[in-house]
This record gives C-alpha cells, sequence and structure tokens, in this order.
C-alpha cells in the first residue's frame, strides 16, 4: 500500500503511523479504513434493526456483505482489463506449486489493491436480498401487509432488506473512500489552485502530474456527500415509505453523486466522444434505476410502517 499522504495545503500529516506490518503483508491505510467503514455501518444497519423490529443479525448481514463486496469490487475493477489480469495471474502463479507460501504472498500483494464500487454494490445487493428472503420481519409495518403468502413475503423481504441497509451503505461509502485517498491510488482529483488541494505521496499507484501538484480531493466530497445522504435516509425511514422507496432514493442520490464528481475526478473518459468516464456511465445508470424503483414502490405502494417506540413503562 502507499499509506501516508504527505501534505494537505501547508501541513505535512504522518498517516504514514497507521501503516503496519506483518512480515511480508503490510497493512495499510485502505484496509484499516475500510474496517473502520465496516464497523460505521454495522452499528447504523444494527440501530435500524431495532427502531424496525427486525429478528436479524446485523453484524452477520454485514459480515456477508463487507466479504462479498470486496470480491465484487476486485472482480469489477479487474475485468475492466482482463489481458492485465492475466497477466497478474501469470506473474502470481510464477514461483510454481511447489512454493505455496510465496504465491500466496503474491496474490495477497495483488488483491489488496485495485477495487471498483460498482461491482461491490451489485455483490452487496445480491447478498442483502438472499438474506431479506430469510428475514423474520416483525411490527406493525410487517402486519400491515395483508397475508402476502410465502413467495411474494420472501420477495418483499429481500427488498426491504435493501431499504434498512441504505443508511448504513451510504455512510460506509463514504468512510471507505477516506481509505483510497490515504492509500494513495487514482481516487483523486484534477489538478487545483484551491485552497483545500492535497499533495499526492511520490510513490502514489496513479501519481498527478506534475509530481508536486495539488489536487482536488474528490474523496473528502463523496465523504462529505455521502454523510448528507446517510442522515437523509435515515430521517425519512422514520416514516411510513412504500417496500422499494428507499432502496430508489440512495441508488438516485449515490449514481447522481458519483456522476457529478467524476467530472473533477482524472478517471479516464471514455465513452460518448470521451467525455463520460466508465464509473460515469454506472453511475447514471445507478440513478435511472433508483428513480424507476422510486416510482415502481410509489404505484405499489406497499406500506412498510416503523416499529413505534415502546410505551412509558413497557
Amino acid at each position: 500500500m502507499y499509506p501516508y499522504l504527505p501534505a494537505i495545503g501547508p501541513f505535512h500529516l504522518p498517516f504514514h503511523l497507521l501503516n503496519l506490518t506483518f512480515g511480508p503483508w503490510q497493512a495499510g491505510t485502505f484496509g484499516l479504513l475500510l474496517w473502520l467503514a465496516a464497523v460505521a455501518a454495522t452499528i447504523v444497519l444494527y440501530k435500524n434493526f431495532a427502531r424496525n423490529g427486525v429478528d436479524a443479525d446485523a453484524i452477520n448481514v454485514a459480515a456477508l456483505v463487507v466479504v462479498a463486496g470486496v470480491i465484487g469490487a476486485k472482480a469489477w475493477h479487474e475485468l475492466q482489463n482482463v489481458r492485465e489480469l492475466q497477466y497478474a495471474l501469470r506473474a502470481i502463479g510464477a514461483p510454481g506449486w511447489q512454493r505455496p507460501m510465496q504465491v500466496a504472498v503474491g496474490f495477497l500483494g495483488w488483491f489488496r489493491d485495485g477495487f471498483a464500487w460498482f461491482g461491490g454494490m451489485l455483490a452487496a445487493i445480491a447478498v442483502l436480498m438472499i438474506q431479506g428472503h430469510g428475514t423474520r420481519f416483525k411490527g406493525p409495518g410487517w402486519k400491515s401487509i395483508v397475508d402476502p403468502g410465502p413467495v411474494l413475503g420472501a420477495r418483499l423481504g429481500a427488498v426491504r432488506m435493501l431499504d434498512l441497509a441504505a443508511p448504513a451503505t451510504a455512510l460506509g461509502y463514504g468512510v471507505g473512500r477516506i481509505g483510497c485517498l490515504l492509500a494513495g491510488d487514482g481516487d483523486y482529483g484534477i489538478n487545483t489552485t484551491l485552497p483545500w488541494g492535497v499533495h499526492m505521496a511520490k510513490n502514489a499507484l496513479v501519481p498527478p502530474i506534475p509530481a508536486n501538484a495539488l489536487v482536488q480531493p474528490t474523496p473528502i466530497y463523496e465523504l462529505l456527500f455521502s454523510i448528507a445522504v446517510f442522515w437523509l435516509l435515515w430521517k425519512l425511514g422514520e416514516r411510513a415509505r412504500p417496500v422499494g422507496w428507499l432502496t430508489g432514493v440512495y441508488l438516485a442520490l449515490s449514481g447522481a453523486g458519483r456522476f457529478l464528481v467524476e467530472f473533477v475526478r482524472i478517471n479516464p473518459k471514455l465513452y460518448f466522444h470521451h467525455t463520460l468516464s466508465n464509473a460515469q456511465v454506472a453511475a447514471a445508470a445507478s440513478a435511472i434505476v433508483g428513480l424507476i424503483a422510486m416510482a415502481a414502490a410509489q404505484k405499489t405502494r406497499v406500506p412498510w410502517t416503523p416499529k413505534p417506540a415502546a410505551e412509558p413503562g413497557n
């Protein structure tokens, strides 16, 4: 990893102190912030389960989502360039299977770098929906659905799980983005003269041009936007909403935010006459799907009322 950011404006910050080394394995700030993002998301999910009367273990749900999300994000990133993936796999296996430790260390070194958010989001959505099928939802919200039956009930549960996870996902994404910034990968923005511009490490995965240029801290923009989306979703979840509507709000807002921030990111513009990046196209699709989900939820209007507060003396 490249775990430090040498300067923010006139200040030099010792982020390298967060670097942990265990023999050949180096745990950097990206991994630490990924862990912190998972913890923050789990706390929010637990609180949301509690206020909605959901009989599910938030820790187990979050753990499975994190594992699936990491694998999905890595797969999305690598499949964008299959030739580089083939080269990396050949390099990993070069020591030969007679040296399994060297192969394992090479694999871990390869796996710790290069992730794409949308691959992680798709994998997380799939895992959340699978878990929602088997979750026991309680409280007046579920009882207000008149005998949905086992098939419809399972489908509603899958979508309802996405609604409950939306605020946690928004906050976790924002925290995780700071790990990208501290790791020194290519998630930062274009050169800038703004007073909050940052210097990237000289040994960053994708160094700016010139190396000492100030760049826009786009992950910080995403963190601030994600906190706002989290707060909005949390407040919206306090009142009765159709099943699937909150999921649509999250997809629409997160997609719009990512689409806009990409204009000042260094990601290569590949589509529509080199005006939009790969992430922007995916973000636009996310926003469109979110709007469709909101409209569909409003049309069907399957109600869901949050669990009421306990009466005094109970």
